[in-house]
């Protein structure tokens, strides 16, 4: 059992490495860098403009603000959604529409150790876009301030707690999203149809019965973010998506997500062994 253990150990090293080349370097993904280059754009050129002209009335707090809609609204609920979608989906599918998946089935690897390394590559692919993204964004927005001021944010004030803790829910969404689309592209073959269904699940996330909440990814996120919405500056959708009915402590809200990506990860491991390689039919 423990030379197993081993080789299955390098074949996973080595089939994460084939797919961190693919990941990265494929041409197809380059809308995902541009969604995750969005925010930072945005922020930096805010910063710029303030620079230069000192007419823009910023105060820190007003920014914190603006820097939790923005990641609330844009990183999480869209660009790590559709960046997850564009990573995970074509784990497998991919594979299928370019009709080379034989070749992984045809060679001497377990299929749950061909699904971690393929699960591990999109990891650290989405965390490296979208954890740098988080990052740089954070930096962007603050970047106008006086050294001496943003000192005083950083530490003692909160902003290296606020910083850690968006890295730290970034990377959960990317886990959550990551185990959720890897599933899914493994269970259908059209991604729309699944896309479309996750993102309203996730959508009507607030309106559902607590235990059926529990079942998607952005329940557990939402306890994470370090900084509460300003819900007396959102009206209409916007206030709505960011309500949180029932408000879990975080470790809890860390656990119950490991929880749920466990049984997901499951399911998507189940249906590798089932998984037959058919593409006349895709």
């Amino acid at each position: 059992m423990k030379g197993n253990w081993g080789l299955w150990r390098r074949q996973s090293l080595t089939i994460l490495g084939a797919e961190l080349r693919k990941n990265l370097m494929t041409k197809r993904g380059f809308w995902i860098w541009l969604l995750a280059l969005a925010p930072v754009v945005l922020v930096w050129a805010h910063s710029i403009v303030a620079l230069k002209t000192g007419r823009l009335e910023c105060t820190i707090t007003r920014d914190t603000r603006t820097l939790a809609i923005l990641y609330h609204y844009f990183l999480l609920r869209a660009a790590i959604f559709f960046g997850c979608v564009g990573i995970f989906m074509r784990l497998f599918r991919g594979e299928v529409l370019e009709r080379s998946l034989h070749y992984y089935f045809l060679a001497p690897v377990r299929r749950e150790v061909l699904l971690v390394g393929k699960f591990l590559a999109g990891m650290i692919t989405a965390v490296l876009l979208f954890g740098g993204s988080t990052a740089l964004t954070f930096a962007g927005m603050y970047a106008h301030y006086p050294q001496a001021e943003l000192s005083r944010f950083l530490n003692p004030g909160p902003g290296l707690h606020d910083l850690a803790a968006y890295l730290g829910v970034t990377v959960f969404a990317c886990l959550g999203y990551g185990a959720v689309f890897t599933a899914m592209g493994m269970l259908f073959r059209n991604p729309v149809f699944p896309t479309i269904g996750v993102l309203l699940w996730e959508s009507l996330n607030v309106i559902l019965p607590s235990w059926l909440a529990k079942f998607s990814v952005i329940f557990y996120l939402k306890a994470m973010v370090p900084v509460s919405l300003p819900m007396d500056k959102l009206e209409g959708p916007l206030a709505l998506l960011g309500l949180t009915p029932e408000p879990v402590a975080k470790w809890v809200a860390v656990t119950g997500l490991a929880c749920f990506v466990s049984l997901v990860l499951a399911i998507a491991s189940w249906q590798a062994r089932r998984l037959e390689v058919s593409y006349s039919t895709d």
